[in-house]
């Protein structure tokens, strides 16, 4: 898979034309792999973003003026060739436009732009959403990028910690329903810390991802055995977080989210989802998070 390398004395990355997808964070200072390699047999890939919906539609379609759109799980960005428009020692740039096949499931003219940003040991992802329609568009946008968890030798994935804004004492999460993988969003739930920390657990994921709204989460880390984090993502005034791995998978997705799934049972236009971003005609989105390695 055609990649851009960028990369410094402290890490080399790449990211790879598919999807704009990055594909691989190599700490050299510690000599390890941070990115999920997309095993076959857990999960196939690194850290795709998530447009124009994260997550999925309840009834697997979302509804404007009247009309029904099929539309999968995360949109169909992950899945699109980009093109790359602009690159440097560190930074490169994807774009994605409309196209008479995007327009069948979407129906929205749009460009998409994404650049990753490498500086000393911080890399920043950095999402432009432009509305090049003649008329309101909607979407929800988001980032899914699996870290390794399982880094030291002999160590094993209930070892490692997640760890929170320091002061932080617990946090509040929705499950989604399992059938329609839509957010049950009339039960909430408690993760607990200790020290601002949560001891990962085997079973955590077996409902599927936790997700934590209302701004809650704006850094996050992975923590080896000794408390110490080795990675985090920092992703201010994003009012959505998702926290994901498939159980047994010696992985956690940490995931910035401006919106996220449908609440089960919502059955109303796209302009009507809780959460969702409005472009009127020419107007310019932007957003991004960094991830930081220790």
């Amino acid at each position: 898979m055609a990649a851009y390398t960028i990369e410094n004395e402290k890490l080399s990355v790449k990211i790879a034309v598919h999807g704009a997808e990055l594909s691989s964070i190599y700490d050299k200072e510690n000599d390890r792999e941070l990115v999920w390699q997309a095993e076959q047999a857990f999960w196939n890939r690194h850290a795709p973003v998530l447009f124009p919906n994260v997550g999925k539609c309840y009834g697997g379609y979302f509804t404007y003026n009247g009309k029904e759109y099929p539309m999968g799980q995360h949109g169909f960005a992950r899945d699109k060739e980009f093109e790359q428009v602009a690159a440097g020692e560190d930074f490169v740039t994807y774009r994605l436009c409309a196209d008479e096949e995007t327009k069948k499931a979407y129906p929205f003219d749009f460009i998409l732009e994404i650049t990753h940003r490498l500086q000393e040991n911080r890399l920043s992802v950095e999402w432009t959403v432009k509305n090049t329609d003649n008329k309101e568009m909607y979407f929800t946008i988001g980032g899914h990028p699996a870290f390794n968890v399982n880094v030291l030798p002999g160590t094993d994935f209930e070892d490692y910690f997640l760890v929170f804004k320091e002061g932080t004492e617990s946090l509040s999460y929705v499950l989604l329903d399992t059938e329609s993988g839509t957010a049950i969003a009339d039960k909430t739930y408690k993760l607990k810390l200790t020290d601002s920390k949560y001891a990962l657990k085997k079973g955590m994921f077996d409902k599927d991802a936790l997700v934590f709204d209302n701004g809650q989460i704006e850094w996050a880390a992975l923590a080896l055995p000794d408390g110490k984090p080795y990675i985090a993502l920092e992703s201010k005034g994003f009012p959505n977080f998702g926290i994901w791995s498939k159980p047994g998978a010696p992985y956690v997705c940490l995931e910035p989210w401006c919106g996220r799934c449908d609440n089960r049972g919502f059955e109303g236009e796209i302009s009507e989802k809780p959460g969702v971003n409005t472009l009127k005609v020419g107007e310019v989105f932007e957003k991004s998070y960094d991830i930081i390695v220790y």
